[in-house]
């Protein structure tokens, strides 16, 4: 780095700061932020507590561009930088060469500072400075910054990640998840992925009446192979757009998995397909607790009793704590109407989880039996019912997308269409 108008890894956009809920998580790098003010080292701390942040390694420290400086003279410097400047800061410019002279050559720099001047901050940008932001800033705003600057301008859109679980068992959080995939491929003309993550008693196969040879227990058996290609040839086609990794659904072996077990398949899946839906099994241990606190959209099925109640109560309130960044999960309350069966409802229910119904679907046991059956969807075997309309609601509160693609086209394999959207 002798050449000072390019001493830090630059990486300069006109729009570095995405949308919310279009930020993409952040890749296994190493940031280090040296923050000067408590303000400023609370929100770094609360970002890097995000689980977009989660495959990175952060360590906030505090000082300036001194303390950063004497720190890289004897220490390898990181991926990402991330540097608080007060006001009024006369020698900047200067330090901040200083700064890139003991940095490696592909360390970026990120600056925070006070001073809302276009003149310093084209300055910095000739530096090799990857973007100045004025202070104070939230915690999202540090999230996209840093997810924009490692997703080039002009690469793939990165999917998003829907899991459902239930409350407790036998709620249909399964039915639930692989009708709103199914729905989601049609309405949106997009792939889907449906991961049947039930490696015991999985019915996805079941529900689309398929016999897969293979499945998610080949995804996770060596996940260090596992890439695009491999994932793919395990999916196995199950109509328009829709494409299953099946469950073995089988016990001869038990499903005790490491708590990292399913990220490279989630992270393959997210880089190639826009919407994977995970259907999770009602388990709680430490690998379904990592998958579902990861997901881009967290979908509860209830059943409106006391023991459904107190269990939803408890996932809103993990999840809630455990991803304050995001919106809350979307609450399914389901099989409402059941004959001779005391209920509490649906107002009360939302009341006391302070968290209203995203659909409530009522209990049809004739057209779910026929679609089970038969192995086919609710909109196979009731297209105009009101639980069709039920999941198309569900999926555009999942989709992050506000206008869906009705249209369909002919028949393309998931292979065919990775890399199309």
């Amino acid at each position: 780095m002798t050449n000072l108008s390019h001493k830090f890894a630059a990486e300069t956009n006109d729009q570095l700061v995405p949308d919310p809920v279009e930020i993409a998580p952040v890749p296994r790098i190493t940031i280090h932020a040296y923050f000067e003010t408590s303000e400023m080292a609370g929100a770094m701390e609360s970002a890097a507590a995000d689980r977009r942040m989660s495959r990175a390694h952060v360590s906030v420290r505090s000082g300036g561009v001194a303390a950063a400086t004497e720190t890289y003279r004897q220490a390898p410097s990181p991926n990402l930088l991330l540097l608080e400047v007060p006001a009024q800061y006369p020698t900047l410019l200067a330090d901040i060469d200083a700064l890139a002279s003991v940095c490696a050559p592909e360390t970026r720099l990120i600056v925070f500072g006070r001073t809302n001047d276009v003149a310093l901050y084209r300055d910095l940008l000739e530096r090799g400075v990857s973007e100045y932001l004025v202070a104070p800033v939230d915690v999202l705003t540090i999230i996209g910054v840093v997810s924009r600057l490692y997703h080039e301008r002009g690469t793939k859109k990165v999917g998003r990640i829907c899991a459902f679980i239930g409350a407790k068992g036998g709620v249909g959080s399964s039915t639930i998840a692989h009708n709103v995939a199914a729905t989601l491929a049609y309405q949106y003309d997009a792939d889907v992925m449906l991961a049947d993550m039930d490696f015991a008693f999985g019915t996805a196969d079941l529900n689309f009446n398929l016999v897969p040879s293979q499945g998610i227990a080949d995804a996770v058996k060596d996940s260090k192979r596992l890439d695009e290609t491999l994932l793919d040839r395990l999916l196995t086609p199950c109509r328009e757009h829709l494409s299953l990794l099946a469950a073995p659904s089988m016990l001869h072996e038990t499903c005790d998995f490491a708590e990292g077990t399913f990220e490279q398949m989630i992270e393959i899946a997210q880089a190639h397909v826009p919407f994977t839906v995970l259907d999770l099994p009602h388990v709680w241990t430490s690998w379904a607790k990592k998958t579902l606190v990861a997901a881009d959209e967290v979908v509860i099925t209830s059943t409106p009793d006391l023991a459904s109640l107190r269990a939803a109560k408890s996932l809103v309130t993990l999840l809630k704590r455990a991803r304050p960044n995001d919106a809350p999960p979307k609450l399914v309350l389901n099989q409402v109407g059941m004959r001779k069966r005391p209920e509490i409802k649906p107002a009360d229910f939302a009341k006391a989880l302070e968290l209203e119904p995203i659909s409530t679907i009522r209990f049809d046991p004739q057209i779910f039996g026929a679609a089970a059956n038969k192995g086919q969807m609710i909109s196979d075997v009731a297209p105009r019912s009101d639980t069709v309309a039920a999941f198309q609601q569900l999926a555009k509160a999942v989709a992050g997308r506000k206008e869906a693609k009705r249209q369909v086209t002919g028949f393309a394999s998931l292979l065919k269409r990775l890399g199309k959207w």
